[in-house]
Order: C-alpha cells, then sequence, then structure tokens
C-alpha cells in the first residue's frame, strides 16, 4: 500500500540534499542507502568521471514474474540552480514550496520518490510484479549528459516510463523534439575605432546582421532562438571576435537539420558582407521521439491509471529528457508527470496528493500483468 506520509517524508527528506548538476553525490548515496534497507543494490557507473561531475548513474534490475516483461523506470538526480540549501516547507494544506530562496527539486524528486514509494509499497505488500529495470542518472538538466554515458546494453526492457514531466498527474507525453544547438564564431580585424575605422573588419556588426535575419520564436514546425551574443573588449576598439549562439527544436529531425543548415547560410553571407570569417558548428543535444499514442507503452499507462481512479491524458512536449535518449536506443517510452509545477524557478511547488497519485501509477505499473 502507497503511504502518503511515508512518501512525503521521503520527500521532504531527498529535497533537503543539495543536488546541482554534476554534485549529486550526497543525493546518489542517500538513494543507495534507501534501496539498500529494500534489499535492491543500485550500480554506480562511471559516467561521473566522464562528464566531471561527482556521483554517476545509478542501476538496478528488480526480478519479477518470468512470463512478464521487463519495464524501466528512470528519474534524474539534479535539479537546475540554485539547488543547495534548499529548505522544504510542508503547508498545513499538503502543498510542499521551497523557502522561496531556492528550486524545491520537485523536478526531479517528486519521480525519485514516486518510484522508491512503488518499489517499497510492492515489496512490502509481496504483490507478483513484473521484472523491472531501474535507473537514476545524473547531469540531466545539462541536455542529459549524464544517460549519455550509460551503457545501453545492460538494459533489457524493451519500454521505459521517465517520470520527468510538468503537468497534472495522469499525463504523459509520448513526443517530444530534436534539440539541436548552434554556435557562429566572427573573427574580423581590430583598430582603433577613432584613429582608423576603416582599417578594422566589425565582428559585432557582422554577428547582429546575422541575427537580424535569423527568424526566432515559432517559425513554421519549429522553434528558433538566438540566446547569445558576445564579443568585443573596449568601446574605443573595432571587435575583432564575437559569438553568436542558439537552437532550432522540432519533431522532424531531418526538418531541424534543414533549418539549421538555412541559419548556417544567413550567418556566413553576414560575416562575408562584413569581410569577417565565420566558424559555424552545431551539437544534437536531443533527438526527436515518438511512441504510438495507441501503442503497448500508451495502453499500460493509461490501464495504470484508471486502475487507480485517475484520468489519463497523452500530451505531447518541447521539453527534451532522459527518453529522448531510450528511444533512441531502442526503447519506446513516455514521460509521465510525477507531480512538480512551476519547474526551473524558486516558485516551484508540488503536493502531498500529487506526490500520492504518482506513486500509485508507479505502482501500478510494476504490477501490471500486460
Amino acid at each position: 500500500m502507497i503511504r502518503t506520509e511515508r512518501l512525503v517524508r521521503s520527500f521532504l527528506e531527498l529535497t533537503a540534499i543539495d543536488n546541482p548538476t554534476l554534485h549529486e553525490r550526497a543525493l546518489s548515496e542517500r538513494l543507495r542507502q534507501r534501496y539498500a534497507a529494500l534489499g535492491i543494490a543500485l550500480e554506480e557507473d562511471g559516467a561521473g568521471t566522464i562528464i566531471g561531475g561527482s556521483a554517476g548513474n545509478l542501476y538496478a534490475y528488480l526480478p519479477g514474474g518470468e512470463t512478464l516483461a521487463p519495464i524501466l523506470l528512470s528519474a534524474h538526480m539534479d535539479a537546475v540552480a540554485p539547488a543547495c540549501g534548499k529548505k522544504p516547507v510542508l503547508h498545513p494544506d499538503g502543498r510542499i514550496t521551497s523557502d522561496g530562496t531556492t528550486v524545491l527539486g520537485a523536478d526531479d524528486i517528486s519521480g525519485l520518490c514516486a518510484i522508491l514509494e512503488a518499489v517499497t509499497s510492492v515489496l512490502e505488500d509481496g504483490a507478483p510484479h513484473r521484472p523491472v529495470e531501474l535507473l537514476f542518472d545524473a547531469a540531466e538538466e545539462s541536455y542529459c549528459t549524464g544517460i549519455q554515458q550509460f551503457d545501453f546494453s545492460r538494459l533489457r526492457s524493451k519500454t521505459a516510463y521517465v517520470f520527468d514531466l510538468s503537468g497534472p498527474v495522469g499525463s504523459a507525453a509520448y513526443q517530444a523534439p530534436s534539440i539541436v544547438s548552434f554556435r557562429a564564431e566572427f573573427t574580423g580585424r581590430a583598430a582603433h575605432a577613432a584613429f582608423s575605422p576603416e582599417e578594422g573588419l566589425h565582428a559585432i556588426k557582422a554577428a547582429a546582421e546575422a541575427a537580424a535575419h535569423i527568424d526566432c520564436g515559432r517559425v513554421g514546425d519549429l522553434t528558433v532562438n538566438i540566446g547569445t551574443i558576445t564579443g568585443g573588449t573596449a568601446d574605443n576598439i573595432v571587435p575583432e571576435t564575437c559569438v553568436l549562439t542558439g537552437e532550432a527544436r522540432g519533431f522532424d529531425h531531418p526538418l531541424v537539420l534543414r533549418k539549421l543548415a538555412e541559419i548556417e547560410q544567413t550567418i556566413r553571407q553576414a560575416a562575408s558582407r562584413f569581410g569577417c570569417a565565420v566558424r559555424f558548428t552545431t551539437e544534437t543535444l536531443c533527438q526527436a521521439f515518438r511512441a504510438d499514442p495507441e501503442g503497448q507503452a500508451a495502453q499500460r499507462f493509461r490501464a495504470a491509471c484508471a486502475s487507480v481512479g485517475l484520468e489519463s491524458s497523452l500530451t505531447v512536449t518541447y521539453g527534451g529528457s532522459d527518453n529522448n535518449h531510450f528511444c533512441l536506443h531502442g526503447l519506446t517510452g513516455l514521460v509521465v508527470a510525477p507531480g512538480m509545477n512551476s519547474c526551473h524557478s524558486c516558485q516551484e511547488y508540488t503536493s502531498a496528493d500529487e506526490l500520492t497519485r504518482a506513486a500509485r501509477i508507479a505502482e501500478a505499473l510494476i504490477v501490471s500483468r500486460k
């Protein structure tokens, strides 16, 4: 049986632990202790060393009914800044917030706690269940750098449920976009802005010209953004260098890549007009996925929600998650809402009721027979 009091106690305990990206060691150790008390050994990989963090990804396999296919339950251990000195506050109505000076960390400790309480309940009750893989990764908030170092050949599951979606409990995302960042490094020529400006090649003007001709916001079926522009050294020097960065997102990965090619052409044309050289690079941070909203993973999720008296809804998200990488490695997955709201802000909140509903869904997935 899901025990709300125990679940809330776990949430308050874990959110009080500092867990900024690349500094998840204390939370990682506490999770290992909690699962060890259940007889489950979470194994840590070497991802932390590779990415320059304090902790790696945690993995465990929980055997179950031999005739049932295993499923993967996952959540991440890090939170966006400010994530140090967090002081969770349980309000009389069951709402849980931070003290307002930091994030709460419900993203994604609500997911960690939903899974922990579900596993605890299943083992405590001795309920028959399917095999379950648990995977808790580091550095998700830095575009999933932790999970990218995981050895996916270890996984036995073909279906993943990633507890990492904002919004009402009972919702899950079956589709998420590719996210591709770009970086343009303009190089001109420095000169004194008063004595010999004609000798200079103005890198900031070239970058600004490019930025002015790149459509931002919703561009057809994509979103495009210019995020930063930096350059120059002093007001009396024609700037020699300038760097422009941004991103494009969309559900059609080839379309995103074509848009990046258009952006590159615009940038090179602007550089040429001002006599500047430019180095243009891109990085695919997440690749789009789409699970069949009528497929087995979705049907099992709907059935799990119905079994605990919750309405379910499948949606799309414009955010990336670990599920992008699971799907890239052959799994079919959904991103499940575990009860986190106003994420990535100091106004983040959850509630005892939301956490309980999320844990019940996780438990229902574990004991599902189809």
